[in-house]
């Protein structure tokens, strides 16, 4: 066995119960909370009628959107098969019909917790934000449905295209208004 596959079967084999229940919860919500991050500061900057809060909503869905655009991507260009699947001795708590190679989920968080604190640079943002993010990706690896570089790859993607999203940004509004959002 290689590493990817040697880890999850570590991680298996240290399965409980109540935590299961809380990885199949965490992984369960992610889109959900990719939706809801953006969705939450778009209803703030319209309820106090704020431009820059508009336009940081909109970035966290641009982000969102993007890492979700690169991930599906590669799945379908690498086709790389699910542990559970290449390893019948890996008891999957979970599963997923697409390729495993990124994970998407452990992609959308990054780039949730990454657009999240570049578009609010403080550390009470960033720590939750990146706990969060890692949660997803550590659910991920316990249930058994994606292999460590997986998750791996899914990281760099999510924060890499928030990152992109966010320079993308800048620029934009720079080029074309007299006002830069304050990002």
């Amino acid at each position: 066995m290689n590493f990817d596959q040697r880890m999850l079967m570590r991680l298996m084999e240290s399965r409980n119960p109540g935590a299961t229940r809380v990885m199949q919860g965490i992984s369960d919500n992610t889109q959900l909370i990719s939706v809801l991050v953006p969705a939450t500061v778009a209803a703030v900057g319209l309820i106090d009628n704020n431009r820059t809060t508009l336009q940081k909503s909109l970035y966290l869905a641009e982000s969102a959107l993007a890492s979700t655009f690169i991930t599906y991507g590669l799945k379908y260009s690498v086709k790389r098969t699910r542990p559970y699947i290449t390893n019948p001795a890996l008891n999957a708590k979970g599963s997923g019909r697409d390729p495993s190679f990124p994970s998407g989920h452990t992609s959308v968080a990054f780039s949730t917790a990454t657009s999240l604190y570049l578009a609010y640079p403080k550390w009470y943002v960033a720590v939750p934000a990146f706990a969060y993010a890692a949660s997803v990706g550590y659910s991920r690896m316990y249930l058994g449905v994606h292999y460590p570089t997986d998750v791996l790859a899914g990281a760099v993607i999510g924060a890499g295209s928030a990152w992109l999203m966010y320079k993308a940004n800048k620029w934009l509004f720079k080029k074309h208004s007299s006002t830069v959002p304050a990002f």
